[in-house]
């Protein structure tokens, strides 16, 4: 599905708006939450990342507070939030990041990702940014966000890999 980008509208996050924000999450993270699970087994998914996943929840909530350090943003389509994306600017070393952001799966590949992306990083240039980051993984489930993230132009990308071991 194609969507008209320019219905997309962004806006501050607000504290009301966090039951949606952690439906968007949920909705959007299961499928790397299920892709860890299958990568790492069983076993070593509920030794090493369930608790983390399951975490997530929590930090969502904490970006929403006026003192997190992160700016939080909605994206909404006819009034309902489709998505959202935090970032921050460190004004020292005058790097913008890019955190934790998602769009509902109901709406992937509609171009929502594109839309916050630029957002946020017309922000960062605006306020004397020299440098965005942005972090994904590796895996298969996250290949959707490396081409959102490629096609806003992150072209540049230092490979990593995580390693477990059942001790």
């Amino acid at each position: 599905m194609k969507t008209d980008r320019s219905k997309v509208s962004m806006r501050g996050a607000k504290t009301n708006d966090a039951v949606r924000l952690q439906e968007v999450r949920r909705a959007a993270f299961a499928p790397v939450f299920a892709s860890f699970r299958a990568i790492l087994g069983e076993e070593l998914y509920q030794l090493a990342q369930a608790s983390k996943d399951a975490a997530q929840s929590e930090y969502l909530a904490s970006l929403l507070a006026p003192d997190s350090g992160w700016e939080m943003y909605v994206a909404e389509r006819e009034g309902v939030i489709v998505g959202f994306v935090s970032f921050q600017l460190d004004h020292s070393t005058l790097i913008g990041e890019i955190g934790l952001n998602a769009v509902h799966p109901d709406w992937a590949g509609t171009g929502i990702g594109t839309t916050m992306y630029e957002f946020a990083l017309a922000d960062m240039r605006a306020a004397g940014m020299r440098v965005a980051t942005v972090s994904t993984g590796g895996d298969p489930s996250h290949a959707p966000a490396r081409r959102a993230y490629e096609k806003v132009g992150f072209n540049v990308g230092v490979p990593s890999i995580w390693f477990c071991q059942k001790l």
